[in-house]
């Protein structure tokens, strides 16, 4: 499996994973997921500000959240071979730091989580009605726990 990310550090904040384990825990996601052979996709991590104006931009929430996901969907007239694009993901530092922080977790294992979900969504997976939430959290925790990072959800996922 060929993954390329390009992680672009556009926040001051110094919690976020390093790009080596952004790029090991994409892979890991697509590897579980058998969805992808890889392909590129690039890893932006912003400040409450940048965050704050995508979310309302792209969701009409005016707040900043901890991950965004932008598929690339279909790409039409790609070579043979080409690295097929998966999308970005947006992450923010500062909500992820915050979060982690009310919530009792371990930072990297925060981060690890945020770039499992959203990679996910990459991969066309989501959360918009009960099965597919407990699908897509199903697999989250799966994953996580295959490398040593508890629940994040803190119990089972939901019941199908």
């Amino acid at each position: 499996m060929n993954v390329q990310v390009d992680v672009q550090q556009a926040a001051v904040d110094t919690s976020a994973l390093s790009s080596s384990d952004i790029t090991t825990w994409i892979t890991r996601v697509i590897a579980a997921t058998g969805r992808s052979t890889g392909g590129e996709l690039s890893v932006r991590i912003v400040d409450a500000d940048e965050m704050r104006r995508l979310n309302r931009e792209f969701r009409g929430k005016d707040n900043p959240t901890n991950v965004l996901s932008f598929p690339a969907g279909d790409i039409d007239g790609l070579p043979d071979g080409a690295m097929r694009p998966l999308g970005d993901l947006v992450v923010c530092a500062s909500v992820v730091r915050d979060e982690a922080m009310a919530q009792g977790k371990v930072i990297e294992d925060h981060w690890a989580h945020m770039i499992v979900h959203g990679t996910l969504h990459l991969l066309g997976f989501d959360h918009d009605n009960d099965s597919e939430a407990a699908d897509m959290e199903g697999r989250e925790i799966e994953i996580l726990l295959t490398h040593g990072v508890a629940n994040p959800y803190g119990e089972s996922p939901r019941e199908t």
